[in-house]
């Protein structure tokens, strides 16, 4: 059987990295597998034991055609340093491991927002507002181990996408009772930026500053804990972080909204909001979205979309190489 020719794209976070073979053909995602990046010291041993995998399975070629990485980080030329984890990618030395000459190192929300532009119906969940306006910006944000946010701006072809890093703008609270939390986190961290409430992290910061607040023990709960507890009501403390969790997102997300003129929509992203989209629904999230004064009627209508997608970021990676006209 002759080898087939593949491309490799990858969603490299500072938790998991994803890596597949795209067909660019059909769209399809194939072999897609997932490693935990604290497990190894760097992304070339993940590589490696990726193309073992794709040789292992004797349908392709050695090496791939070209290559899509979607990196949690500033895209700094031909290196990339993750934010949320010690991995640095060099894109001339992964160009040697994968003997390819073509390799694009993207922002892994740029990923997501070329993903988000090729979305149907099926792959979203709507919480308020009405359609989104065509030829008008739409704005993108996701908590995960980070806050990521991308821009989708309208052009003569469909749109660009515009990273960003607006994640680390400054948490202004809306509440007394996030006052205190930011009183708390600043004694902390200092610098309070909103990545540091929304994100799994995020989660963990809001549930022991509370405890710190009611001058009870935090224990060693990690976000999955907290989540859980919350979903279950079974703890007070974590069931009030995910009620300010879900209101900050939705001022967060409102603000984005404003910033860009996002009459296009705004979609979350991730892989947090999809498992506590009822609660999401719940919770003063669309009230708190809409909540800005003079401006509440502007924001009204537009859609907020969760998207229920698998591998948006891969889709998108898939998606740059098909623009790159390979």
């Amino acid at each position: 059987m002759t080898a087939l020719p593949w491309y490799l794209v990858a969603d490299i976070g500072a938790t998991n990295a994803r890596l597949a073979v795209a067909d660019l053909t059909s769209g399809r995602l194939q072999h897609v597998t997932t490693y935990q990046v604290a497990a190894y010291p760097d992304f070339a041993l993940v590589l490696q034991e990726f193309l073992a995998v794709v040789a292992a399975a004797g349908r392709w070629r050695e090496s791939p055609e070209a290559a899509c990485l979607a990196v949690a980080s500033v895209i700094d030329g031909d290196r990339a340093a993750l934010t949320n984890s010690p991995w640095i990618l060099h894109r001339p030395a992964i160009a040697g491991l994968l003997a390819t000459e073509f390799v694009a190192l993207i922002n892994d929300f740029v990923a997501v927002g070329h993903g988000v532009a090729d979305l149907v119906a099926a792959d979203w969940r709507q919480l308020g507002g009405a359609r989104p306006e065509a030829g008008k910006p739409v704005a993108v944000l996701g908590p995960g181990t980070g806050l990521g946010m991308c821009a989708l701006v309208p052009a003569d072809t469909g749109y660009v996408v515009v990273d960003s890093e607006g994640g680390h703008v400054d948490f202004a609270p809306v509440t007394a009772r996030e006052m205190d939390v930011l009183a708390v986190l600043a004694a902390h961290f200092g610098r309070v930026s909103v990545e540091r409430l929304l994100s799994g992290p995020g989660i963990v910061n809001i549930y022991r500053a509370l405890a710190q607040l009611a001058d009870v023990p935090a224990g060693d709960r990690g976000p999955a804990d907290i989540l859980t507890a919350a979903l279950a009501g079974s703890d007070g403390l974590a069931v009030e972080t995910l009620n300010i969790f879900c209101g900050v997102l939705g001022s967060v997300a409102g603000n984005l909204a404003l910033t860009l003129g996002a009459k296009g929509g705004v979609y979350i992203a991730g892989g947090i909001v999809p498992r506590m989209l009822d609660l999401l629904e719940r919770s003063d999230f669309r009230h708190r979205f809409e909540a800005k004064g003079r401006f509440g009627a502007y924001l009204a209508g537009i859609p907020v979309r969760v998207v229920l997608k698998e591998h948006l970021g891969l889709h998108g990676a898939m998606k740059t190489l098909i623009l790159s006209e390979l």
